[in-house]
């Protein structure tokens, strides 16, 4: 198997559309869990104030959007086809 991450990417691109694909380095998997889990354990945390809880979400799920973005290959785009 190659090693995929040489470039220093976590994450590939979308085939359509805007914003990162899949994980393919653990650093990218380690950062979706552990966003994932801050989102879900926050809002669990904050059930009895639903105001907090969505401004837990939302800048708990908007606050990592530029490390994302620089560690996607080839960054953020529009893209239109299945060619990267």
């Amino acid at each position: 198997m190659t090693d995929q991450t040489k470039d220093g990417a976590w994450f590939l691109p979308k085939r359509f559309g805007y914003g990162s694909g899949l994980p393919i380095a653990w650093q990218g998997w380690t950062m979706v869990l552990l966003h994932a889990a801050a989102i879900i354990g926050g809002s669990l945390l904050l059930l009895r104030q639903p105001a907090a809880m969505i401004a837990w979400v939302l800048v708990i799920g908007f606050l990592p959007v530029p490390l994302y973005a620089a560690k996607t290959r080839g960054g953020w785009k529009w893209r239109w086809t299945s060619k990267a």
